[in-house]
C-alpha cells in the first residue's frame, strides 16, 4: 500500500525502524531469539535447567545462611552458563561445595539432587 511520506513523495512497501529481539517476514519462517551464549553442551543445558528448578525450590524454603549461600552459588553458575554458555570448573566446584554445605536440603529437594548429579558428571565424578 502506498503512502505519502509527508514530503509529497509516495512510498510503498514495509519500513522497519528498529527491531529488538527476533522477527521473520513471510510464510513458513521460524525464529529463535537467544540472549547470551547458549549452552552447546547438553550437560550444561541440563545443569542450567536443574539450577533454575533448584532456585525456584529454594525460594520456597525458610532462608538461612546455608540456603542463601547455595542460592548465591547457583545464581552465579546460572549467570555464567547463560552468558558464556558453560560454567567453569571453578564455578562448578563452588556450587558442589555449597550443595555439600546445605546437605539437609539435598536430601529433601529433588532439584538439589539433580544439580549435584549434573555437577558431578561435569567435573568427572
Amino acid at each position: 500500500m502506498a503512502t505519502d511520506d509527508g514530503q509529497g513523495k509516495r512510498r510503498s512497501g514495509i519500513s522497519i525502524g528498529s527491531v529488538v529481539g527476533a522477527m521473520a517476514i513471510g510464510d513458513h519462517n521460524t525464529v529463535t531469539n537467544q540472549q547470551g551464549g547458549a549452552p552447546a553442551d547438553p550437560a550444561q543445558a541440563e545443569l542450567l535447567e536443574a539450577i533454575r528448578e533448584l532456585r525456584t525450590d529454594l525460594a520456597r524454603v525458610v532462608a538461612g545462611e546455608r540456603t542463601r549461600a547455595l542460592d548465591g552459588a547457583a545464581a552465579d553458575a546460572e549467570a555464567e552458563i547463560a552468558s558464556a554458555g558453560a560454567a567453569s570448573p571453578g564455578r562448578l566446584a563452588r556450587l558442589r561445595q555449597a550443595l555439600a554445605d546445605a546437605e539437609g536440603l539435598t536430601g529433601v529437594l529433588a532439584s538439589a539432587a539433580a544439580v549435584g548429579r549434573t555437577v558431578a558428571t561435569l567435573l568427572g565424578g
